[in-house]
């Protein structure tokens, strides 16, 4: 399960976030995770959720926000749907992935003292 050592590595960064800040606590941590990251979001959450407590993210939320995948010609930008080949159908140029590959922080919600 490879979702601990991503949670592992999110911990660490958060942590340094909250020290950066002088945070007391963390309440809540936002992650965006893209359809082709190769990450389970549920494995992913259970790895939080049994790893957080020894940190300062312990009571923390998370939230996760699934990132659809999104394919553009790479000359004229124009989408490609799900389930087209990966080529437009305008010009023929091949497909570029745009988005929904990536595992991302966005947020992250800090106690000051």
């Amino acid at each position: 399960m490879h979702e601990a050592s991503l949670v592992q590595s999110l911990l660490k960064q958060v942590g340094d976030l909250a020290r950066d800040h002088r945070a007391s606590r963390v309440t809540r941590v936002r992650v965006r995770i893209g359809e082709l990251a190769g990450v389970e979001s549920e494995l992913f959450r259970f790895a939080f959720d049994a790893l957080s407590p020894q940190t300062i993210c312990d009571g923390a939320g998370l939230e996760i926000l699934p990132e659809p995948v999104q394919w553009n010609c790479e000359y004229c930008g124009i989408p490609i749907r799900a389930g087209e080949p990966l080529q437009c159908r305008m010009c023929g140029w091949p497909a570029r992935l745009m988005q929904g590959s990536d595992l991302v922080l966005e947020q992250v919600e800090l106690e000051t003292v």
